[in-house]
C-alpha cells in the first residue's frame, strides 16, 4: 500500500485558504455588527494602525473545549484578533475582541492569546492597546475563563507604570471583564456602543428592585461624568481611533523612554499679553483656566483629559518648546477651584502616570482650600485628598509650579509647593499665599477688637485691608524662598521654558523600599 504524497503546490493552497478563513469576518456576521453601529474587530484595527503595519498572531488558535457542543464549531482565531503594528511609525502591540464570534466572549485560548501579546510589549517595551467588544466570560469553559481573566489582570498589573496601557471601550465589557481595562493607564469610551458595568439590568432588579438601562447603568456618559472610571466620551469609533492617535503622541513607549519631542514652531519667548488681566479684580470672580492654559503651551494646543469629571481639577498633556508636560490646574469656574475627594483622585492618578513615563509637571495653582461639609468628610476627604499630596511627594520628574491667585491652607502643600519639593515655584503678583481667606482670617484673629468697635463693619474692612496688604501677596513667601520668582503673567510660558531646560536633567532617586503605602 502506498500513500498520497501532498505535493508543495498543494501544501501552499492548502496554506492560503486556511489564512483566507482566518482572515475573513462572516458576511452575516459582519452586517449584524455594522447593523449595531459597530465595526468588525479587523476594520477598527485597520482604522487605527498605520496602514498595512498590522502583523497578526495566533491567527490559526481554536478553543479547546468539547462540552455542550461546542467541539462543533471551532472558528480560527477564537474571537480575538492580536498582533503588533505601528502608529504614526511607533510600535504597539494590539488585540481587538471579535463579537461576531461566540459574542466575543472570553474562553482559555481568547485568554492566552491576549496574554501572549500582553507578554510581547512588555518585553519588547511598547505600549499594549485593548479594544473591547465582549459578552464576558465563556460560560460554556466555566472556571477556565475565570482563569483567564486573572492572568490577564496579572499581567496589567506588571505592565503598570512600565508600558503604556490603553482601552477603547467600543461594546459591552461585563463583569469581571472591567478590571483589566480599570487598570489600563487610559480608557477611551464610544457613546452609545460602549458600556461598563460589574452586573447587568436583569441581575440589578433581581437584587435590588432597580430598573435601569444599560446606558444608564453603564455608559459612555455615565463613567466619563459620575463615575471617573473613563477618561474619554468620544462620538463614535472612527473619531476614537484619532483621539488614541492624538494621545498616544503625548506618551513615551516605555518607561525607560522619553516622551516624543516634536520640534516647536512656536516661539518659546512669546509673551501672551492677554493673561495680564486674566485674574479678576474681584477675588471671587471665577475664571476659565483653560485659557491660562492655551496660552501658555505650544501652539495652543491642550489635549485634556476626564473633562467630564471633578471639573474643579484639570489634567491633560501638552507641550512646552516641544517637550511634552503634565498639566495640573485648579479650575476655578467649576466649585470655586476646591480640592475635594473626586478632583484629589483625578489628579493623583494623572501625576503619578507622568512621574511613572517620565513626564514633567506644570501646576497651576488657584485653590482656595479644601471643599468643607459633611459630605465630604464622611465620604474620606482627609484620605482621599492626601493621595494628591502622596502622589506630588512621591514624584521625581521635574515639578514647575506657578500661583495665579488663591493658595489657601492645606491645599498650597498639596499643589506642589516647594515644601514637598517642586523643582521651580513661581508667582503671578496676583498671588495670594495664606492660611486662609482675608475675611475669615480677619474674623478669627481680631473677634474682639471688632466686635468693640463703635463701627464693627467699618472697622472690619480696615483690618482686612491691612491683612491683605501685609500677608495676601506672594512677596512674605518669596522673602522666605517658597517662591523662586514672582513674575509678570505674560511672561509664564517664556519662564517655565527656561526653567524646563534646566529641569530635564534631574536626577533624584527614592530611599530604597519595596514600595510605599499610598493612603487608598
Amino acid at each position: 500500500m502506498s500513500l498520497t504524497t501532498t505535493t508543495t503546490a498543494e501544501k501552499i493552497i492548502d496554506f492560503q485558504q486556511r489564512r483566507q478563513q482566518a482572515t475573513t469576518t462572516d458576511p452575516k456576521a459582519a452586517q449584524k455588527q455594522h447593523e449595531r453601529g459597530k465595526l468588525t474587530a479587523r476594520e477598527r484595527i485597520e482604522a487605527l494602525l498605520d496602514p498595512d503595519s498590522f502583523v497578526e498572531l495566533d491567527a490559526f488558535a481554536v478553543h479547546r473545549t468539547s462540552a455542550f457542543g461546542m467541539e462543533r464549531r471551532k472558528p480560527l482565531g477564537d474571537g480575538v484578533i492580536t498582533g503588533h503594528g505601528t502608529i504614526d511609525g511607533r510600535a504597539v502591540c494590539i488585540f481587538a475582541q471579535d463579537f461576531t464570534i461566540f459574542g466575543g466572549s472570553l474562553g482559555e485560548v481568547f485568554a492566552e492569546k491576549i496574554c501572549k501579546v500582553m507578554d510581547l510589549a512588555l518585553r519588547m517595551g511598547v505600549p499594549c492597546i485593548g479594544i473591547n467588544d465582549s459578552g464576558g466570560a465563556r460560560i460554556q469553559e466555566g472556571v477556565v475563563a475565570l482563569g483567564g481573566y486573572a492572568e490577564i489582570f496579572y499581567r496589567n498589573v506588571m505592565s503598570s507604570g512600565v508600558i503604556p496601557q490603553l482601552s477603547i471601550i467600543a461594546g459591552p465589557c461585563a463583569g469581571g471583564a472591567v478590571y483589566s481595562p480599570i487598570m489600563t493607564d487610559f480608557i477611551m469610551m464610544v457613546k452609545g456602543i460602549g458600556q461598563m458595568y460589574i452586573t447587568g439590568p436583569d441581575v440589578i432588579k433581581t437584587v435590588t428592585g432597580e430598573e435601569v438601562g444599560f446606558e444608564e447603568l453603564g455608559g459612555a456618559m455615565i463613567h466619563n461624568s459620575r463615575s471617573g472610571v473613563a477618561h474619554f466620551a468620544i462620538d463614535d469609533e472612527l473619531e476614537c481611533f484619532e483621539q488614541m492617535r492624538t494621545l498616544l503622541s503625548f506618551l513615551p513607549l516605555n518607561n525607560m523612554d522619553d516622551p516624543p519631542y516634536v520640534p516647536p514652531q512656536d516661539d518659546p519667548d512669546r509673551m501672551e499679553d492677554a493673561l495680564q488681566t486674566l485674574i479678576p479684580d474681584n477675588p471671587r470672580r471665577p475664571y476659565d483656566i483653560t485659557t491660562a492654559i492655551e496660552a501658555i503651551v505650544d501652539d495652543g494646543f491642550f489635549f485634556e483629559v476626564q473633562a467630564l469629571w471633578a471639573r474643579n481639577i484639570v489634567i491633560g498633556f501638552a507641550r512646552l518648546d516641544g517637550h511634552v508636560v503634565g498639566v495640573v490646574a485648579n479650575q476655578p469656574a467649576y466649585l470655586a477651584g476646591t480640592l475635594d475627594i473626586d478632583s484629589s483622585i483625578k489628579g493623583a492618578r494623572f501625576v503619578r502616570f507622568c512621574d511613572a513615563f517620565n513626564i514633567p509637571l506644570v501646576t497651576l495653582v488657584d485653590v482656595p482650600g479644601f471643599l468643607p461639609g459633611t459630605q465630604q468628610e464622611y465620604g474620606g476627604i482627609i484620605r482621599h485628598g492626601a493621595k494628591l499630596l502622596y502622589a506630588y511627594c512621591e514624584a521625581t520628574v521635574p515639578k514647575l509650579t506657578v500661583i495665579m491667585r488663591k493658595a489657601y491652607g492645606g491645599a498650597y502643600d498639596v499643589m506642589a509647593s516647594k515644601h514637598i519639593r517642586a523643582d521651580f515655584n513661581f508667582a503671578w503678583p496676583t498671588a495670594e499665599i495664606a492660611v486662609m481667606g482675608v475675611e475669615a482670617a480677619v474674623r478669627i484673629i481680631f473677634r474682639k477688637e471688632i466686635s468693640e468697635a463703635e463701627n464693627p463693619a467699618a472697622r472690619q474692612i480696615e483690618l482686612a485691608q491691612d491683612y491683605q496688604s501685609r500677608f495676601a501677596n506672594p512677596y512674605v513667601a518669596a522673602e522666605r524662598g517658597y517662591i523662586d520668582a514672582v513674575i509678570e503673567p505674560r511672561e509664564t510660558r517664556k519662564v517655565l521654558i527656561r526653567a524646563l531646560r534646566l529641569a530635564r536633567t534631574k536626577r533624584q532617586s527614592l530611599p530604597a523600599r519595596k514600595h510605599g503605602n499610598i493612603p487608598l
